[in-house]
């Protein structure tokens, strides 16, 4: 923080970790915490870095800000997002990027444990069983499609090179990129679906995305496909997902997202008994919470920033219609944003 009328307000609450990126990435920038501006004019103020806006703004109203011409997420995510609480002409970015190399090897650790059946192999041991051993596939020789081809699912194919896997990528245009041996456009994604032995799912949650992948779409998939969710949940439909699980026991799910996540009281609920099926291996929403993952992330969004600051063009910034009744659940809830510690 500085003494002179902040250009930058963080509404994010206090902590090393925006400090310390503020320090190494626009050092000389004049900023203030929301939380702490106290009589501090905020005339000046041209941008905002903000995490969950129902949690940090109180009674604080950014249109009275009349110089804001910006709004950085701080979180990739942007479903649930108050965008009416912002002027129509200020663009708002997602920090898209952000954590991706944490997800990507959280997603490529949730799909190896459910292929080698870890969970219940872990199981065994704690009964002392020795045999039969738990149903397992080999991810040698398989196809790989990855939802929501972006800066995650990158990542993801990165790290499965090596593993003799065949990768498909899945985005809007269907135009080639690097890193996968065929891209499909999005209005494929049944074909796609059709070789999936293993389904990255991390594409956002919008509202042509919302409840895309429903009991149809699970049945056009092998019948010992692994389906890895890093993305959104609300992408899926949560019965049809669990149904298909019961009734087809060699197919496997790998979570890291859920329905209701309720970060104020840091706890999950579900609509269904997911603890209990054998083929299914889950994280508390938590792939990027861990080691330098924070610093990372607030580096990158503050890149963002400065870019803007000195006279550029944001990136990734969200075209509000795709969101627009998306989701009617308010941000703390739908954004995959804890308080003080998630990073996505």
């Amino acid at each position: 923080m500085t003494d002179r009328a902040p250009r930058l307000l963080v509404t994010v609450p206090p902590r090393p970790a925006i400090e310390d990126a503020i320090a190494e990435t626009i050092p000389d920038l004049p900023w203030a915490y929301l939380s702490r501006a106290g009589s501090q004019s905020l005339d000046r103020v041209e941008a905002l870095l903000v995490g969950s806006p129902a949690r940090e703004f109180g009674t604080f109203d950014p249109a009275t800000l009349p110089r804001l011409r910006f709004v950085q997420r701080l979180f990739t995510g942007l479903d649930g997002f108050p965008f009416d609480r912002f002027p129509p002409t200020i663009p708002i970015a997602g920090n898209v990027g952000g954590y991706a190399p944490f997800v990507a090897e959280h997603a490529v650790a949730l799909a190896l444990g459910a292929a080698r059946a870890i969970r219940i192999g872990a199981d065994r041991v704690a009964t002392g069983s020795l045999r039969p051993a738990p149903f397992q596939t080999t991810l040698r020789g398989r196809t790989a499609v990855l939802l929501g081809y972006g800066s995650i699912g990158r990542e993801i194919a990165r790290r499965l090179d090596g593993f003799g896997i065949r990768r498909v990528g899945v985005n809007r245009s269907g135009r080639a990129v690097p890193g996968v041996e065929q891209v499909l456009p999005a209005e494929e994604i049944d074909r796609a679906l059709a070789g999936a032995d293993l389904l990255f799912e991390a594409r956002p949650l919008t509202r042509a995305t919302r409840n895309s992948l429903d009991a149809a779409r699970f049945a056009r998939m092998p019948e010992d496909a692994i389906f890895v969710n890093v993305g959104r949940a609300g992408t899926v439909v949560e019965g049809d997902l669990y149904r298909h699980l019961t009734t087809h026991p060699e197919f496997r799910a790998a979570l890291d997202v859920w329905w209701d996540e309720d970060y104020a009281s840091g706890r999950l609920t579900t609509a269904f008994p997911w603890a209990s099926l054998p083929n299914l291996l889950a994280s508390p929403h938590s792939a990027a919470i861990l080691g330098d993952a924070e610093r990372y992330g607030v580096r990158h969004a503050l890149a963002n920033v400065r870019h803007v600051l000195e006279g550029g063009s944001p990136d990734h910034v969200a075209d509000r219609t795709e969101y627009a009744g998306s989701d009617s659940r308010p941000d703390t809830a739908a954004s995959g944003s804890a308080p003080a510690q998630t990073t996505r």
